[in-house]
């Protein structure tokens, strides 16, 4: 079975939307998928999943968890080999002196339309830098994200349906879903 890592779009940030990573991985268990993980406090999960369609498989899980948290949150869904091509594709992986805890992915529910990648391209808040990737966007903040205003413009552009993670979770996901597959 294929190792798949959930990414729940925002939990447990600012005193909101609260779910105990415990809880996740009963709800997840409780769906019938196997070898549950979780990573951080932030909404990440691993598990091993025989279901070949992630759009349902997504819908599942966010049906679970607004009956059990009274409250919906969207739920992306990526495959080992996925996320592997987040890295490969890095457009920024040449770039020195990077500092990858500023350097974050967004990753989106499908493509972006033209119209979005357009309105997105034009986008003048600061220094950040954006690039587009086919599901999501990488984003480095060369002055971090603390005071920047281009997250909220990205919410009100994609409405509010990605979900950020920086460069450390994403490799961090990357190898935990390798150590998954490799102790069959």
């Amino acid at each position: 079975m294929p190792v798949v890592v959930a990414l729940l779009r925002g939990i447990n940030v600012g005193g909101s939307h609260l779910v105990p990573m415990a809880d996740l991985r009963a709800l997840l268990a409780g769906l019938r998928l196997r070898n549950v993980q979780t990573h951080l406090q932030s909404g990440n999960a691993l598990f091993e999943s025989a279901e070949k369609d992630l759009t349902q498989l997504s819908a599942r899980i966010a049906s679970a968890l607004e009956r059990k948290f009274a409250f919906r949150v969207d739920v992306l869904l990526r495959t080992r080999s996925d996320l592997e091509d987040v890295i490969a594709n890095n457009p920024f992986a040449r770039r020195k002196g990077l500092e990858s805890a500023k350097l974050v992915v967004s990753f989106l529910p499908n493509a972006l339309e033209k119209a979005q990648r357009d309105e997105i391209a034009e986008l003048k808040l600061g220094r950040e830098e954006i690039q587009f990737g086919k599901y999501e966007l990488y984003i480095y903040f060369p002055d971090g994200q603390g005071r920047s205003k281009l997250p909220v413009a990205l919410d009100r552009i994609l409405k509010k349906t990605a979900t950020a993670r920086n460069w450390n979770t994403v490799t961090k996901l990357l190898e935990l879903a390798q150590g998954m597959e490799a102790h069959r």
